[in-house]
């Protein structure tokens, strides 16, 4: 499954590959982010984007840190494990999401990408 990771992250502009097996990891470190309604400055996201379903079904799983939203159930299941396994590792060398450089955050999804 091929990841994309695009730092900084602007909605508007951005337009994602349309490949039907793509993650796309936008690690948004905008200057003001809202999450839950408030206001947070330097927060930092993931985020997963399915575009392979075919069953019309919305699957979205959020976290305090990342958002996977649309996809296969397989393409959902990947990416959310794939994300949980990524912060998993972030959290085993003593760091959070902000302390992460983007190279080595494509690095850390590559290696925790199920095959």
């Amino acid at each position: 499954m091929p990841i994309s990771v695009v730092k900084p992250f602007n909605l508007q502009q951005h337009q994602p590959r349309r490949n039907k097996t793509s993650l796309q990891v936008l690690l948004s470190s905008a200057t003001n982010s809202t999450v839950k309604n408030k206001t947070k400055k330097g927060a930092s996201h993931l985020l997963g984007v399915g575009f392979d379903n075919k069953d019309d079904h919305k699957r979205i799983t959020q976290a305090e840190k990342f958002f996977i939203l649309g996809g296969s159930e397989e393409t959902h299941g990947n990416m959310t494990e794939t994300v949980i396994k990524t912060f998993e590792t972030i959290k085993n060398q003593g760091k959070i999401l902000e302390q992460i450089d983007v190279d080595e955050l494509a690095d850390i999804l590559h290696k925790n990408t199920p095959s």
